[in-house]
């Protein structure tokens, strides 16, 4: 039977962690709930220490009554609640109300996460106190001269937005030591001793309060025209002194409680910041208080270093203070990088000699009333707090606490969640607050934790139910020193009742599987720094099942007894393997783009050269070409499979190149060709970039050849056969010629062969005969002498 309702129950994390007291089980998880019945269900309830811990619906199916489940839930409970304003000047003026509600509290249990709403409205006419904040050195002299009429001028302007303004002035140059001002006796006087452009000057000073807030605006004026500016050695001026004087001194600048406070900081340079005032020697940091003396002056400005940016957001916000920093177009981006750190600050551009500086403060009044943004006041470091805006156009923003381009009277909205990450000891409150920069209203939130059950208002010491040997608490028994058992029965040592078998898992196996004790029938299993050792014989343990990088069961499962139970969508011996198919789905909408399968959540290309996330790059797939056609006659031509622009621009990423000619000398790029519609050819190239993104080069049009002309054809027809003809004719001369010329030369050849000529022929004789005229004169005489005789 408690095999079965094991079963039943399921394995979770609530049984898995071994909880022995109602307190130990609702830390485990805010799922978790606490059964106190003492009688239902002996054999789930008693004999097994974890298994009164569980899920409140599998409590119920096993027996346990709705009304003994412990399972406390986080709640809020709205304390204060007053209405919005609408207005805020008039009779109602202090009782003006822009936050709501106004105080609540919360009672969180770790990791049950509960929420409430906040609404702000800015409202109209409210009252404004502007400090103006001027930079006397040299530099600002035409500034100067500029304001002197500034708070009639200033006072008119207001008007239009606030019916009840304030105006007050002060005065800042800088340290008056050296190296930041002139400190040479000649100097102490007249800084601007022998500085020929303008030779007097006063005095350098850190801070002066000249004028307190004030509704009468003339003297204003009056202060101003007094001024005379100084000057200082370096070109930093010690502003942010000033600053945090103008901010903490509330009582002495007038600051009233029910009203806009803006600060105005007007100058042409640079401020020195925390540490500056080392080169001094000035090493105490400073302390955020107040130090104006009778004078109105600021008397520590030469004992302390300048303030920090942290220092100077801190008081700003805690003295509801927007500042507006109005400097000169040079200096514009350091002072919106200040903007960034301080939290309610602006920055305007400030014209060379002020001229701009009504139209200045009026353009960033309007944008201070047209943003509420939340801030968080002493925030526990246990607690999580997220945030979702609802501006005036309706929409949820998660993650924004801030809302802009509002007007004046909107009322916009902020859901705020928060929940705890651990108990507290006992009895622990904590607060915070939360308010709208540069507001006075704030939300007062209060907060408890539901650390302890509510069953241990009833807990009885030496109770019966107990066999009057330990304290009853929570439906179960902590038995005093010496005693054992689901009702502390049994006492330790007593042989009579101790059955060694009932504890072990089999004939042979060790007592309680070496891990435990074997007392009044029952494992007590050894308590381990690894995790928890349960089960009826100490059998099981929530850390010895398989890691994945050091992760027990890769974190996607439950370790129960050695073997991970993976949760929905893992599986694995690790669990270290998902299901889950979606990462695998190509933009085609086929698994791994049809060339590989999804093992672990991870395509695994099998297809040779296929690679990519889901193996949708593949250069030498026989259907690459296929499947960028598709792309390229979508994006180009607008025809296609893909030709409706939205599926195209899903479907076809990859960067296009049209040019007039492809280059196909590159080994890495694959030439495709398809023929268009109108029997053209389109050609372009795919390749893979370094930074794995898919390059088609492609032809800016497809190449289509043009009908050939009768004529041309004709022509070129009769010109080819009287080519050919002639062609013809001139090789067979060229054969003739080649042909007499080899048979005279064989001629001449067997002339030169013979041995005689016809002129040295022996058979042959002359007909004539020649001899000289002596020859033929003594063969005459020869003749008539023979003839005498």
């Amino acid at each position: 039977m408690l095999f079965v309702l094991f079963l039943e129950s399921g394995l979770n994390v609530c049984m898995s962690g071994s909880a022995t007291s109602c307190e130990e089980c609702l830390l485990i998880s805010p799922n978790c709930a606490w059964c106190l019945m003492l009688r239902c269900c002996f054999m789930t309830f008693q004999k097994t220490l974890t298994s009164r811990c569980d899920l409140s619906q599998n409590l119920l199916k096993r027996g346990c009554e709705a009304r003994f489940i412990e399972n406390p839930r986080s709640v809020s409970s709205i304390l204060k609640n007053k209405p919005l304003s609408s207005k805020g000047s008039g009779s109602t003026q202090y009782d003006v109300i822009q936050i709501q509600p106004q105080k609540i509290s919360l009672s969180l249990r770790p990791g049950d996460q509960t929420s409430f709403e906040v609404q702000v409205r800015p409202v109209e006419d409210y009252p404004v106190d502007l400090y103006y904040l001027m930079d006397l050195s040299l530099s600002m002299k035409d500034d100067l001269d500029t304001i002197r009429n500034l708070g009639t001028k200033l006072a008119e302007e207001m008007k239009k937005l606030t019916s009840n303004f304030r105006l007050g002035f002060g005065t800042f140059v800088d340290k008056n030591m050296s190296p930041f001002s002139y400190t040479a006796p000649k100097y102490q006087e007249n800084p601007c001793n022998g500085y020929k452009p303008f030779p007097n000057c006063v005095p350098s000073f850190g801070f002066r309060n000249l004028l307190s807030l004030t509704d009468k605006v003339d003297r204003f004026n009056e202060e101003v025209q007094k001024q005379m500016v100084s000057r200082n050695r370096d070109a930093p001026e010690g502003g942010f002194d000033a600053i945090l004087q103008a901010a903490v001194c509330k009582e002495r600048i007038g600051w009233r409680k029910e009203a806009y406070h803006l600060l105005v900081f007007a100058t042409d340079d640079v401020p020195h910041l925390a540490l500056d005032g080392k080169l001094a020697g000035l090493v105490q940091p400073h302390d955020g208080q107040c130090h104006l003396n009778e004078k109105n002056e600021y008397s520590a400005s030469t004992k302390m270093d300048y303030p920090s940016l942290a220092l100077l957001g801190e008081k700003l916000a805690e003295n509801n203070i927007f500042l507006i920093f109005a400097v000169t177009k040079r200096h514009y981006v350091l002072y919106k990088n200040f903007t960034a750190l301080i939290p309610g600050t602006t920055v305007e551009i400030l014209d060379q000699s002020s001229k701009n500086i009504i139209q200045l403060i009026v353009t960033a009044y309007n944008n201070i009333r047209s943003k509420v943004e939340l801030s968080v006041w002493d925030h526990p470091e246990d607690l999580n707090l997220a945030f979702t805006a609802t501006c005036q156009d309706g929409q949820s923003l998660s993650g924004l606490r801030k809302c802009a381009d509002l007007k004046i009277g909107d009322t916009v909205s902020f859901d705020i969640s928060v929940d705890a990450r651990s108990c507290p000891p006992s009895g622990t409150q904590k607060s915070f607050t939360i308010k709208p920069v540069g507001f006075k209203d704030r939300l007062e939130v209060s907060v408890d934790y539901r650390c302890d059950c509510g069953c241990t208002r009833y807990t009885q010491t030496n109770s019966s139910r107990c066999s009057s040997s330990g304290t009853y608490a929570c439906g179960t028994c902590h038995c005093e020193s010496g005693y054992r058992g689901a009702h502390c029965e049994c006492e330790e040592g007593d042989a009579g009742s101790l059955n060694l078998s009932a504890c072990r898992e089999a004939e042979g196996k060790q007592v309680c599987s070496g891990r435990g004790e074997c007392s009044c029938n029952q494992c007590w299993c050894y308590e381990s720094e690894f995790g928890k050792i349960y089960g009826t014989f100490c059998e099981c343990d929530d850390f010895s099942c398989a890691r994945h990088k050091g992760i027990l069961c890769s974190g996607h499962g439950d370790c129960h007894c050695g073997e991970c139970k993976c949760h929905a969508g893992y599986i694995g011996d690790n669990c270290n393997c998902s299901t889950e198919t979606a990462p695998c789905v190509s933009e085609d909408g086929r698994i791994c783009s049809g060339r590989g399968s999804c093992v672990c959540g991870r395509c695994q290309c099998t297809e040779p050269g296929a690679f990519g996330d889901t193996c949708e790059k593949c250069p030498t797939c026989p259907d690459a070409c296929a499947t960028k056609r598709e792309c390229i006659e979508c994006r180009l031509f607008n025809t296609g499979k893909f030709a409706d622009n939205h599926t195209c621009q899903r479907m076809c990423k990859d960067e296009i190149i049209t040019t007039e000619t492809l280059n196909t000398d590159d080994p890495s790029t694959v030439l495709c060709l398809y023929k268009t519609e109108n029997d053209c050819v389109m050609k372009f190239t795919y390749s893979e970039h370094a930074s794995g993104q898919s390059v088609l080069t492609a032809l800016r049009e497809p190449e289509c050849a043009s009908a050939p002309d009768a004529l041309t054809v004709l022509l070129a027809v009769v010109g080819s056969i009287l080519l050919v003809g002639i062609v013809l004719l001139a090789i067979w001369k060229l054969v003739i010629t080649i042909h007499d010329r080899r048979e005279f030369a064989r001629f001449q050849s067997a002339r030169s062969r013979a041995r005689y000529e016809m002129a040295s022929n022996p058979l042959y004789k002359q007909p004539i005969s020649t001899h000289p005229v002596e020859t033929v004169f003594q063969m005459y005489s020869k003749s008539y002498n023979g003839g005498v005789h």
